[in-house]
């Protein structure tokens, strides 16, 4: 199979996670932070060390402010609705998913919040963050967007979208889904607030992982949930410091155990490695797509300064759907459709058809890239004759 859905999850997954999940089997079966005896400590140790382990990829310096939740969508959902309140206003882009877009609408519905929709301009950052800037309102407390749009892989500046919300004395949170272990993320340097991201993508951990980082770690952020911490168990309220007041519940010690072998091989490998052989490796996809009759695609050639590898195209007269369904027969793994993402369709245009996706991971190679251009290109010639 050719498996280019990697924005989707990533697959394969380093080998690595398999011996991490029999060692929890084996080894770190019992319940994390419960617990005195010698296998519940050694648990708990388990579970910091991954907590340190990503802080050293993104640069932030305090273990206790990185949280373990079951998705990326899970880690959006404690920020906008820990942050944001009745009269409040939030700013997002016209490229986001649904997992920002469907709390944000969720807040305006049903608490009193307002949100604004900043377009995106595909390879110019002075425009785009001037249209955030006309965004802002007096009450702004929250810009939150994407740091790179999983349906057509065009990248926001965030960096200089923190700054923008910070001189007018707002919060902001990125949406890492599709750059966390792609991307070089200073998480301290880029001055971001919060960091979303999921553990089965870029950071090649198992479904059911995600992370949230957060600047400061005494920020009154509301819960989400209450439970069990096993902190201050005589206390009816739930514990006021991190990462327990965000934490509640036992925590997914095999996902996490896992997800610590693939944060280690981005580590190992470098994010710069990776985001070098997944652009060249979307460079040549898109370069053949091109020259197939029939097939369009929705942005300029991507480079790594403005771009992920993530490349979307339909072909004449058929739905994405129809066309994921005729690679899929061929061995080719895509995504056709709109992606949870109604926003970026509305934009550029496909919302009838939605796109086909086809996006790059770092165990990819040359070869499937040529293969899946000869099976695209068969396609289109049978329909030419038919």
């Amino acid at each position: 199979m050719i498996y280019f859905d990697n924005a989707a999850t990533t697959y394969p997954k380093p080998p690595q996670l398999i011996g991490a999940f029999s060692d929890y089997l084996k080894m770190y079966g019992a319940n994390p932070g419960r617990s005195g005896h010698e296998m519940s400590l050694a648990t708990a140790k388990q579970v910091y060390e991954t907590r340190e382990l990503i802080g050293s990829l993104f640069h932030a310096e305090n273990p206790e402010a990185i949280l373990f939740t079951q998705n990326c969508t899970h880690s959006l959902n404690l920020v906008l609705k820990g942050v944001l309140k009745w009269g409040d206003h939030v700013v997002i882009s016209a490229l986001e998913h649904n997992s920002v877009l469907r709390p944000v609408y969720q807040l305006w519905r049903e608490h009193g919040v307002q949100y604004s929709v900043a377009q995106v301009v595909e390879g110019d950052d002075d425009a785009t963050v001037e249209n955030f800037r006309r965004c802002l309102h007096r009450n702004t407390r929250l810009i939150a967007c994407t740091h790179g749009s999983n349906v057509f892989g065009i990248k926001l500046p965030i960096e200089r979208l923190a700054r923008l919300a910070h001189e007018n004395n707002a919060l902001f949170l990125a949406d890492c889904a599709q750059t966390a272990g792609v991307e070089e993320i200073d998480f301290q340097a880029m001055g971001l607030d919060f960091l979303a991201a999921p553990g089965h993508k870029g950071l090649y951990g198992p479904t059911g992982t995600g992370v949230l980082l957060l600047r400061d770690s005494e920020f009154p952020l509301d819960t989400l949930m209450e439970g069990g911490t096993g902190s201050n168990s005589l206390d009816y309220a739930q514990p006021d410091f991190l990462p327990d007041r965000l934490e509640s519940g036992t925590v997914n010690t095999a996902g996490i155990l896992a997800l610590r072998a693939g944060v280690a091989e981005v580590i190992n490998r470098s994010t710069a490695r990776i985001k070098a052989h997944e652009m060249a490796l979307a460079q040549a996809l898109y370069d053949g797509l091109t020259e197939i009759p029939g097939v369009r695609l929705y942005t300029a050639r991507p480079t790594e300064q403005h771009h992920l590898p993530v490349i979307s195209f339909t072909v004449e007269g058929e739905h994405s759907e129809t066309t994921a369904q005729k690679l899929n027969q061929y061995g080719a793994a895509t995504r056709g459709g709109y992606h949870c993402a109604p926003l970026p369709h509305q934009k550029m245009g496909t919302l009838q058809t939605g796109t086909v996706r086809a996006s790059l991971g770092m165990y990819n190679t040359e070869e499937e890239v040529r293969e899946f251009l000869t099976i695209l290109k068969m396609l289109q010639n049978q329909k030419r004759k038919d």
